[in-house]
């Protein structure tokens, strides 16, 4: 199929179209077929105007094309049989539609329109029959456009300015069959998981064929390779990709010879936390598979809320107008639902209420303020021209749910949240994600744009950047009454309910389990595609997939490397066991450790006299080794009654880029762990660095917190963490291989000696979980495996961020922040917390011998 306007040179034109032609050739444009040695030539279109830019559907009876209207300032989508008949408009949208493609299906169409601004071509789907309203696909300013399906129709290609210099380049994304086929109405395909994961299982079986006896790169290499294909997609818990991964996992295990170790009987617990009251949980029911036994199955699934999503019943009156929702206002997360009745608007400043402490004023933005039934408007942040301990004081109290909380005990029906002209977003309206609580709140909560608050201020003669600009300063204001302003609001939000899983195989001693057991572990799901709130990608490299090769592919592939080792030796007669080994692959870890916190809930206990073997150590030790990321784990000290039955965990994430030390992690967990890394690296010879901190953000944390002896392995931080540029080519597989040795044979210790690691329990971080989230960004990468090191030694720097621009170097030591000391990675990030955004501010640097003073401009995290 092709266009040609060969009619005009044929003299086939008529008079009119002979006028037309010489001031536009394209009008005479035709849609053409033959076959391919150019015999059987028939023409499809008739119709004065270009027709071009043809495309089969996926079974050859049909055609799509875009039709130009006569003076060509305007195409539709058209489809017809390919003998021309039944020629069709997809769309009637009067603007410049074209680059139509069928999806495999042959359902739908894409195609590219301009139908929000002359230059700004978005990606959209109609229905093959024109019958459904257009639905739109893609949401960034510029081109996107040229749209083409992958054969399955499981990824999409198409050409987008969205970079950096804005110069177009070929993107490639997963494609979401379901949500589009509901947006247009149209059934959903009958699903074809079921070939995927015969495929999973039958690659595992033949990498576990091909294996060596022995730790080997190949063999990590080979995990790696399957748990970071495309059509995996970063295996975020709950979804098909993550599925796809735990069933490969099983199904090694299951070749090995392990044991599957869930209970196939279905946990009944249901999640608790909806925001809405509407959504039940069901229980989960035994899930059919191959993996296993009919009482027991390698997979083990859990509840979680995977986000949460707008509803259909959401709209915002003001004094009778209704405002456009996701450009002028958006629900809160934690909002109530339901309609609130209109009423009237007050506005608090920041809103914030914090007491006196020290050298630091009471705050109170509330003075003399009647909020009683009205709606609260409050600014976003935090004042911006403060010191940054008066900050870091009223940083406290300065979570929207702090505010949110503060303005409804003060009888307030509702928090309006502006980030207002001065502060430096990126995004005005308050993204719609999880703040990690799945609670919701018992007032109404809303952000809305700038220009909307500053015609809010300006019925009563008031100048909202006047108002910020003197409040940033510290001052308190009095409230201010917008009594020409009433709202009437109905919000309806939805939690997404999931199902997760993770992968069990037990190791066994004897004939019946054992009455006690080590855990080696590691994390088997990241990020997905897009990333969500915890991605770092680049502004280009949004809405690609996540793969998680490091993070954490290589964990899993040492874990499946630990249980090969172990079961080979098991069947060789060459292991004494004491104690069964569980080998897990938890999901949920990026969610806020779901899946290992489940498993740890529902463990099931034997009743042992494990306890009475284990010597305590109750002398609570301080942590102050750096944790894996800046991010604050749980602020709970642990039980000091033992975790029964389970001697010790074992836990191995982000362990692919080995570079100069291995870092161990959790070591002041329990005080055997010095002399056994010792003496089994005496045999790998790897530099290993020892941390004593066991609150860590890693699925380790779930059992140090109930008393069991902890050791986690990590090779350390990069710039590819949590963005799509964590990618297999990059992994160090010999030091990914010398890894999984070493935990494998302190594994292979502790399994073969009788009774259990003593357990040391420590105190949690100082701070540790009373900070709000940091709005302040740096763009310097921590180097944790630093040692003994006083300061924050750099591992690297980001790339065009602000630590790069002020001239610091990976291998720095950052010593000093805004006038701040910095010792450790917690007085690192105290102190980012007092940075005010686009206000320079002075760091200060070790290199070498010498001590360097910079300027850096923090830019803004939202």
């Amino acid at each position: 199929a092709f266009a040609s306007n060969r009619r005009a040179y044929s003299g086939e034109l008529s008079e009119a179209e002979k006028k037309l032609f010489e001031t536009d050739p394209a009008s005479a444009m035709d849609i053409y077929v033959m076959k391919s040695d150019g015999s059987e030539l028939k023409r499809i279109t008739d119709v004065v105007g270009y027709d071009g830019g043809p495309f089969f559907s996926p079974d050859g009876k049909k055609l799509c094309w875009r039709r130009f209207s006569e003076d060509g300032a305007r195409a539709e989508i058209f489809t017809a049989n390919i003998d021309g008949t039944e020629a069709k408009a997809l769309t009637h949208l009067g603007a410049m539609s074209w680059a139509p493609f069928f999806h495999p299906s042959g359902d739908y169409v894409i195609f590219a329109t301009n139908v929000h601004g002359f230059g700004n071509f978005e990606l959209y789907a109609v229905d093959s029959l024109g019958s459904k309203e257009p639905v739109r696909i893609t949401t960034t300013d510029g081109f996107d456009g040229l749209p083409v399906f992958t054969p399955d129709g499981k990824s999409l290609t198409w050409t987008s300015t969205r970079t950096a210099d804005k110069k177009s380049q070929i993107f490639i994304a997963q494609w979401d069959d379901l949500a589009v086929r509901k947006g247009l109405g149209l059934l959903p395909l009958a699903p074809a998981t079921a070939s995927s994961d015969a495929e999973a299982r039958t690659i595992a079986r033949e990498n576990q064929s091909t294996s060596s006896k022995d730790f080997s790169p190949a063999d990590v290499g080979r995990h790696v390779d399957y748990l970071c294909r495309p059509e995996l997609g970063g295996r975020l818990t709950g979804t098909d990709g993550e599925k796809l991964a735990t069933a490969y996992v099983a199904a090694y295990m299951e070749s090995l010879g392990l044991v599957p170790e869930a209970s196939n009987s279905g946990p009944t617990t249901v999640a608790t936390g909806d925001l809405s009251d509407k959504t039940l949980v069901p229980k989960i029911q035994p899930e059919a598979s191959a993996y296993g036994t009919a009482e027991k199955s390698f997979f083990q699934p859990f509840p979680f809320t995977a986000g949460i999503d707008l509803g259909t019943d959401n709209s915002l009156k003001i004094n009778g107008v209704a405002a456009k929702l996701d450009e002028q206002w958006r629900p809160i997360s934690f909002s109530r639902v339901g309609t609130i009745p209109e009423t009237d608007v007050v506005f608090a400043g920041y809103g914030l209420v914090a007491p006196k402490d020290g050298e630091h004023s009471e705050y109170d933005s509330y003075v003399h303020l009647d909020v009683e039934g009205k709606w609260v408007l409050v600014f976003r942040q935090l004042p911006a021209n403060v010191s940054p301990e008066r900050r870091q004081h009223l940083a406290r109290y300065g979570s929207l749910r702090r505010k949110a909380m503060v303005a409804r005990e003060r009888g307030a029906v509702g928090l309006i949240v502006v980030s207002g002209p001065a502060s430096q977003v990126r995004q005005q309206l308050v993204p719609l994600q999880t703040d990690g609580a799945l609670s919701g709140s018992s007032l109404g909560a809303i952000s809305v744009d700038d220009m909307t608050a500053i015609e809010w201020l300006k019925t009563v003669d008031e100048d909202l950047l006047a108002i910020q600009n003197e409040l940033d300063k510290g001052e308190l204001m009095m409230g201010i009454p917008l009594p020409k302003v009433r709202i009437e609001t109905t919000i309806d939000i939805d939690q997404i309910k999931k199902e997760g899983r993770n992968v069990l195989g037990r190791l066994m001693a004897g004939a019946e389990p054992s009455k006690s057991v080590l855990i080696v572990g590691a994390h088997i799901d990241h990020l997905g595609t897009g990333g969500g709130g915890n991605s770092l990608a680049r502004d280009e490299e949004r809405g690609q997939a996540h793969r998680g090769a490091d993070d954490n592919a290589s964990g899993v592939a040492a874990m499946l490397e630990i249980a090969q080792y172990m079961t080979l030796q098991k069947k060789a007669g060459t292991l004494d066991l004491k104690h069964d080994v569980i080998f897990a692959a938890w999901s949920g870890e990026e969610l806020g450790l779901i899946g290992s916190s489940y498993y740890a809930d529902h463990f099931v206990t034997s009743s042992s006299n494990l306890d009475a073997s284990r010597t305590k150590d109750q002398a609570k030790t301080p942590a102050t080794a750096p944790v894996t990321t800046p991010v604050s784990p749980p602020a709970t000290t642990p039980t000091t009654t033992l975790h029964p039955d389970i001697i010790a965990c074992l836990n191995l994430d982000m362990v692919g880029r080995l570079r100069e030390k291995l870092a161990l992690q959790g070591t002041g967990s329990s005080t055997v762990w010095a002399q056994e890394i010792e003496r089994r690296n005496a045999v790998v010879g790897l530099d290993v660095s020892l941390q004593s901190d066991s609150y860590l953000p890693t699925d380790a944390s779930t059992f140090f917190l109930k008393g069991v002896p902890i050791l986690s392995a990590f090779t350390g931080q990069h710039s590819e963490y949590h963005t799509p540029r964590d990618t297999p080519e990059l992994l160090n597989y010999e030091g990914a291989a010398l890894t999984a040795k070493l935990m494998g044979l302190i594994a292979k210790s502790l399994a073969t000696t009788e009774g259990a690691p003593s357990f040391v329990s420590q105190e949690a971080p100082e701070n540790q979980g009373t900070r709000a989230a940091m709005t302040a960004y740096l763009g310097t990468i921590p180097d944790y495996i630093q040692g003994d090191i006083k300061g924050v030694l750099l591992s690297g720097v980001a790339d065009k961020g602000p630590a790069a621009a002020a001239g610091v170097r990976a291998k720095d030591i950052i010593i000093e922040l805004s006038g701040r000391k910095i010792e450790n990675i917690y007085d690192y990030t105290y102190a980012i917390e007092g940075l005010k955004v686009g206000s320079e501010t002075e760091i200060v640097v070790k290199r070498a011998d010498e001590e360097l003073r910079m300027k850096i401009t923090p830019l803004s995290r939202n």
